[in-house]
């Protein structure tokens, strides 16, 4: 069984073979994974040691406190958050060991290919089909709101491969190859001017049936694995205290008092509070998921998490005044990763208002906590039991 102190030394073994200061950044990730210091939790061979996932802050102190570089996680969010989990939770030892090295290491970016417009919300009404031909299907149909799909490599997928069932069960996951021909890729200019989000069009693409992902009709299933890591990467990343977007606020309020009132201290005031209580709850549900995977509990960070985004950036916006009514830059850009440290009072406002939407809306959060936390009855659904090419559309 490895314990804190026996991870301490590997790690201090491993940094001094491979010295950050003189050690190729690509080189040292790849050493990294192989010595099982990646993701400590993951079975050995897949960059880890099988170890208990609360001991990974133990290797990440060493290697913090030694200046080694990391992985650039923000870049690569959905391949570490939403992919790995659930190729190793879905994948044959073959998938395991195709995708996860250059996953972690960075040098293949994913994206989710989940929405449609017709199935955002209500996912599970996907129409976008898969048919078997051989050893292959075909796959045809648009996905939207695909983050960073102009920058990536692979794609985790969901189609519908039988529409004479009902439409939980007649899709299947895949791995999705985005360079492939029939993938088109468009952008969707946002609020903000930039266009992170995309539009995929996917014309009579091949994907082997060695690249699907569970059985054949149990790709809600495997979606489930997806959605409940993608809510908890959302909303439960580590932060220190008076981390994330109420710091510029803070440092403003510290900075210039000829902006204070006594309102907007009492604002901040309350929204400080409640974000060291956002803090302190994702931390309470990192330690459990040592226990297992997660559960819908994530989904109620992710509703605090978009909720205290927008209040906090509406707050930043009011005490600025004036000044927080200007907006840097509105050229079109198609950036690789959010960035809302790095960027202006008027970014982090508009950004935010997003986050109520990307990663399940706060109405389905909603009913999900509701449901599935709270224990309270279900919404009446008439299209239960119904084919899939039976629902009026």
């Amino acid at each position: 069984m490895t314990d804190a102190a026996e991870l301490r030394r590997r790690t201090q073994e491993f940094l001094a073979a491979n010295p950050p200061a003189s050690t190729d950044r690509a080189d040292f990730l790849k050493a990294r994974f192989d010595a099982g210091l990646a993701w400590v939790h993951y079975p050995e061979g897949l960059g880890g040691l099988g170890a208990a996932r609360a001991l990974q802050a133990v290797v990440d102190a060493e290697l913090e406190a030694a200046g080694a570089p990391d992985n650039d996680p923000r870049r690569i969010g959905i391949g570490l958050g939403m992919a790995a989990p659930t190729i190793l939770a879905f994948g044959t030892d073959e998938q395991k060991r195709r995708f996860l090295r250059p996953l972690w290491i960075g040098d293949e970016v994913w994206c989710q290919l989940f929405s449609e417009p017709g199935a955002g919300s209500d996912l599970a009404a996907l129409g976008t089909r898969a048919v078997r031909d051989g050893d292959s299907w075909v796959v045809d149909g648009q996905k939207v709101w695909t983050s960073g799909a102009h920058a990536a490599r692979w794609a985790i997928l969901i189609a519908r491969t039988d529409p004479e069932v009902p439409k939980h069960r007649g899709i299947t996951y895949f791995v999705c190859d985005m360079t492939d021909p029939g993938v088109e890729v468009r952008p969707l200019r946002q609020i903000t001017g930039e266009a992170e989000f995309n539009e995929v069009f996917l014309t009579g693409v091949r994907i082997q049936d060695a690249h699907r992902l569970g059985e054949v009709g149990d790709g809600w299933k495997v979606a489930q694995t997806t959605l409940m890591n993608e809510r908890v990467s959302i909303g439960g990343s580590r932060i220190p205290r008076e981390g994330g977007l109420i710091a510029p606020v803070a440092a403003t309020w510290r900075e210039r008092p000829e902006l204070r009132t006594h309102d907007l201290h009492q604002r901040l005031l309350k929204l400080w509070v409640e974000a060291e209580v956002a803090r302190l709850t994702g931390e309470r549900l990192r330690q459990q998921l040592v226990a297992g995977q997660p559960g819908p509990e994530g989904s109620g960070l992710k509703l605090g998490f978009a909720r205290l985004n927008q209040e906090i950036s509406g707050l930043e916006v009011e005490l600025l005044g004036e000044e927080g009514l200007l907006y840097e830059d509105w050229t079109m850009r198609r950036p690789e990763k959010v960035d809302f440290a790095g960027r202006d009072a008027g970014y982090r406002y508009l950004r935010a208002k997003g986050n109520s939407i990307e990663g399940g809306t706060s109405e389905v959060l909603l009913n999900i906590v509701a449901e599935r936390v709270l224990g309270l009855p279900s919404e009446p659904r008439t299209d239960k039991d119904v084919a899939w090419k039976d629902l009026a559309r």
